[in-house]
């Protein structure tokens, strides 16, 4: 799978540990930094271009991480075409992607440990989005919101 992963100095850690999990699962990893630990850097310059390259299907999925995963999830579902969550359990790091079709997944570096993460990680890419009437309906309405943004 290709999956796209970034973060900001309060994920920079764990994003570090999950990129090298990522690639030792076999998965092709688009690392889109933080490349260095910076406690001046901004989560927007990174989970910005994962969002993109997630929207416009050059990534299967993606991960984005800050310190609470708050700020990382609402700018990456800045991005039309992303549905992002903050994830803290497993059943929705499965659900959301079944049900909603959720394409990035959002950590807080500061919350998640690493085992917990890797759990998380590994609910949301063994998910697959459901073609079931009801879900593609309710996508339906949430993509008529985003066709409502200038």
């Amino acid at each position: 799978m290709r999956i796209g992963i970034a973060a900001d100095h309060g994920g920079f850690e764990l994003k570090e540990k999950l990129a090298a999990q990522l690639r030792g699962a076999g998965h092709q990893v688009t690392d889109f930094g933080a490349f260095e630990l910076s406690s001046g850097d901004d989560y927007p310059d990174f989970v910005i271009p994962l969002g993109r390259e997630v929207a416009a299907g050059k990534l299967d999925r993606g991960i984005a991480v800050c310190g609470s995963g708050v700020g990382a999830s609402i700018c990456a579902n800045k991005i039309k075409g992303v549905r992002a969550c903050l994830i803290e359990d497993h059943f929705s790091a499965k659900q959301g992607v079944e049900d909603d079709h959720m394409n990035i997944l959002c950590l807080g570096g500061r919350i998640q440990g690493p085992s917990m993460a890797w759990d998380l990680v590994q609910a949301f890419l063994g998910a697959e989005p459901s073609q079931a009437e009801r879900h593609l309906r309710r996508l339906g309405k949430v993509a008529g919101l985003e066709a409502e943004r200038k």
